[in-house]
């Protein structure tokens, strides 16, 4: 996916879902993602107080109401929370094509060190790749998740378009100089302070958050790339994707 909006070429779409990560100043790309529920509809209101709402990203306990997978690479672990409530398609996505083994032996196709890295696309092009549902599936804006540092988001060619590819923020800079209390709550801007890509909030569904090896996602964030700048020369694989929990 390439992060500019990763606007991705007409042409490409046609072939195949093609997934955009952003770069530092571009935006991630992919899939799809339905409807919002009617909470998350709440929670994008601007009458909403902002500072009141509940940020799972910032709690690291595991909440029943929440899922969580323990993805196994070639680089090491990483355990991730998902946010079901919020990001329902998403979620039932990721979840079932982990289930099913979908992502085993796919690789991390795109890495940029200091933004993100970026998987999900069975051919490995970033052009690659569907939902559970055989269609592209609808994005789930809402005001209770961000993309913080260790966000996993969804990666898409365009509003709407989420398929497989997703991707997990790795920016470790501060990115809050600039943020505005009225647009995101005081904690996150306080969160991105420890990085993330603020830019990408709105366009990209954030369904899930990094709860243990981090220091595995910024391995792959520094493997050597080619004369691209993040197509890596001997890229990390997921060996599986197990669920360690689902929301009740």
């Amino acid at each position: 996916m390439k992060l500019k909006k990763v606007i991705i070429p007409l042409s490409i779409l046609g072939a195949g879902l093609l997934l955009a990560a952003c770069s530092p100043k571009e935006e991630a790309t992919s899939g799809s993602s339905s409807s919002t529920t009617a909470s998350s509809e709440k929670t994008t209101e601007s009458s909403v107080d902002l500072n009141a709402l509940d940020l799972p990203q910032l709690d690291s306990e595991l909440k029943e109401n929440e899922s969580a997978v323990e993805m196994e690479t070639t680089a090491g672990n990483i355990k991730i929370k998902l946010f079901p409530e919020i990001a329902p398609k998403a979620v039932e996505n990721f979840i079932t094509h982990s289930k099913d083994g979908y992502y085993d032996g796919i690789t991390f196709h795109r890495v940029i060190n200091e933004f993100m890295i970026q998987g999900g696309d069975p051919e490995g092009t970033g052009a690659g790749g569907e939902s559970i549902w055989g269609k592209p599936f609808k994005n789930e804006p809402s005001n209770q998740l961000y993309n913080i540092r260790g966000a996993l988001s969804m990666a898409n060619a365009g509003p709407d378009t989420n398929g497989s590819q997703f991707f997990i923020v790795q920016n470790t800079e501060d990115k809050s100089d600039g943020l505005l209390y009225e647009d995101k709550p005081k904690a996150i801007i306080d969160a991105y302070k420890n990085g993330g890509a603020p830019h990408l909030d709105g366009d990209y569904t954030v369904f899930g958050q990094v709860y243990e090896g981090m220091d595995v996602v910024d391995k792959i964030a520094t493997a050597k790339v080619g004369d691209d700048g993040q197509t890596p020369t001997d890229p990390v694989k997921i060996k599986s994707i197990k669920v360690l929990q689902e929301a009740k």
